[in-house]
């Protein structure tokens, strides 16, 4: 791996954020960001993104490598959450494997972005196609870990799995991204250039506040993480990278471009942490938040954007 690389991405200032979060949680200080500001912030972000990419998607052509990108990334978002499962369900009950697998199959919004801004820093094109790729990948992952929770564990659940479905798809993360990536796909340009200030121009200043908020949650996060044991640490590691490694791996072969990869791998090793525990409340009501919850944020965010975005990256230029 390229350790210059490595350097400028860890001295990006929205991840210095990130780290100073770290830092406050460490030394105990007394700095906090609001729930309700840090809940506006995180639907912003979700509203941008969408949007950004529905504009994308707006001026761009149904490719041959358009498809195949989103092929992949439900293919993904399918098969991560199945294998997942079956390799925890040895030392897990159903609904904690379950949980744990709709986790890793599904996707994290947050480092997405910061693969976006990875890209933007060295200047690589990508389709804004991916941010669809990303929309599509939050709720199959969480339906089809439901469904191994159901057909392999003893527990009964409320509902049935048309409500598991309908909540999944009406989450409010998942209906802000894929309401906003519409609204950019369907908006005129002359309205669109309205409001790009509000969703471009701050759009940085905005993240950088939520990765402190999340700096100072994932070190929480990881505090009471430590009764679980070393396994699921090194699920939390190994896991995300052998499934960023994999999509690469899948997309060698295809017309697909070098900063499409990239976040096609990302997709692939993020883990949801908003979407995904606000479903598994519902469907998985006996399921450890104090499990999944920790190792997608305190554990697999923080990797991914620290080692996880110069390693895929040197990878793609291998491969």
């Amino acid at each position: 791996m390229d350790f210059t690389l490595l350097a400028n991405n860890i001295t990006n200032p929205t991840l210095l954020f990130f780290l100073l979060g770290i830092v406050a949680t460490i030394v105990r200080s007394d700095l906090e960001i609001p729930a309700a500001s840090s809940k506006f912030i995180s639907l912003y972000l979700l509203f941008a993104i969408g949007f950004k990419g529905g504009q994308e998607l707006r001026h761009g052509e149904f490719t041959t490598s358009l498809m195949a990108t989103l092929g992949i990334c439900m293919l993904l978002s399918v098969l991560i959450p199945v294998y997942t499962f079956f390799l925890l369900r040895r030392r897990h009950t159903a609904e904690n494997a379950a949980a744990i697998a709709a986790t890793y199959g599904s996707v994290s919004a947050v480092t997405f972005v910061s693969a976006t801004l990875f890209l933007d820093t060295m200047g690589v094109t990508y389709g804004g196609h991916m941010v669809a790729a990303m929309a599509l990948m939050e709720a199959p992952a969480i339906m089809v870990g439901v469904m191994l929770m159901r057909w392999f564990g003893d527990a009964t659940h409320p509902g049935g799995l048309r409500k598991i479905v309908h909540e999944s798809l009406t989450n409010g993360s998942v209906l802000m991204i894929t309401g906003s990536l519409l609204t950019g796909l369907i908006a005129n340009d002359k309205g669109a250039e309205g409001i790009r200030p509000f969703t471009t121009d701050i759009f940085k200043g905005f993240l950088s506040i939520f990765l402190l908020d999340m700096g100072m949650t994932a070190a929480r996060r990881v505090a009471s993480f430590r009764k679980h044991g070393l396994s699921m640490t090194l699920f939390a590691v190994l896991v995300p990278l052998a499934n960023g490694i994999l999509s690469i791996l899948l997309t060698h072969s295809l017309h697909i471009g070098a900063g499409n990869r990239l976040l096609v791998a990302i997709l692939a090793a993020g883990a949801s942490y908003i979407a995904v525990p606000a479903a598994m409340k519902q469907a998985a009501p006996n399921a450890d938040p104090g499990l999944y919850i920790p190792m997608a944020l305190g554990i697999t965010f923080p990797l991914n954007i620290t080692i996880g975005l110069p390693l895929y990256w040197t990878l793609i230029q291998h491969f």
